[in-house]
């Protein structure tokens, strides 16, 4: 991958956190790959078209993507993290499928092409520079081209999230205060500072439309072992690993009351944005 304006994130997806997505791979498809679908009925994508995947992470969405363009479509997949497109390489793009292409790439300064949607499932959210990183991706649209993108909304909205942190709280350190317009999962959280990133960027049609879902659906151990490697509470156990059996206590017994026969389902919320270059 050449030099990216992202280079802490291109960091962090490919030392620490795109490692992790690969070991929790089938376990983290699995929560949230219904709001991704949900992204797709807004972007109703179409047959033929060339679509761009804004942080494909292991390509499930790039494949799917790839089953609606159909066989004279294309789906090129972008992400930093090296780890985690070895996997969407290796993947199986059903018969019947369009073409779809993995690239390392940073969608905030490379030169991506020429597409006639862009889609991103939770992959526009860690930019160093969001109104350039928008200038940058309505640049790659062609006129009239669409965009549609998911983003979490509040964490106070996440109860997935939320809840093993509020469990975990008394176990660990304090976390050290964040800034909620830095790079990661809650960036976009405001709805209003990602409509002036979208008009900033000259995209009209600009809509903001909250989803709310249960997410999960692997088992009570499933669930405990994803919430203690990712977000803010996987960040302070891999800085005090020693209290990760403690800690897992607390998370079970945090979750449980969620189980189904369906697996452990959690509530979330998101913000579905869909956007078009004039």
């Amino acid at each position: 991958m050449t030099e990216t304006a992202n280079a802490a994130q291109a960091d962090y997806w490919n030392a620490t956190a795109g490692p992790v997505w690969v070991r929790l791979q089938e376990a983290l498809d699995r929560q949230i790959v219904g709001i991704g679908l949900e992204v797709m009925r807004v972007l109703a994508p179409t047959r033929g078209e060339h679509i761009l995947d804004i942080g494909c992470g292991c390509g499930q969405t790039s494949i799917q993507l790839a089953e609606r363009v159909g066989p004279d479509g294309a789906v090129t997949g972008i992400d930093l993290s090296a780890p985690m497109l070895a996997v969407a390489r290796d993947r199986p793009v059903p018969p019947g499928a369009g073409r779809v292409d993995f690239r390392q790439a940073d969608a905030q300064s490379a030169d991506l092409g020429s597409y006639d949607a862009a889609y991103s499932r939770f992959g526009v959210m860690f930019f160093s520079d969001p109104p350039a990183a928008f200038r940058n991706i309505a640049k790659s649209l062609t006129s009239g081209g669409r965009l549609a993108f998911a983003c979490w909304a509040p964490l106070a909205d996440n109860p997935w999230m939320t809840a093993p942190l509020v469990a975990a709280a008394h176990l660990l350190p304090p976390l050290p205060p964040s800034d909620p317009a830095a790079p990661g999962p809650f960036a976009f959280a405001d709805p209003q500072r990602v409509r002036r990133i979208l008009d900033g960027a000259g995209l009209t049609d600009v809509d903001v439309v909250r989803f709310e879902s249960r997410i999960g659906g692997g088992d009570l151990d499933t669930a405990v072992g994803v919430s203690l490697q990712i977000g803010p509470l996987g960040a302070a156990l891999r800085e005090n690993p020693g209290l990760a059996d403690q800690v897992a206590g607390a998370v079970r017994e945090a979750l449980a009351p969620f189980a189904t026969p369906e697996g452990v389902k959690m509530p979330s919320a998101v913000w579905i944005v869909s956007a078009r270059k004039p």
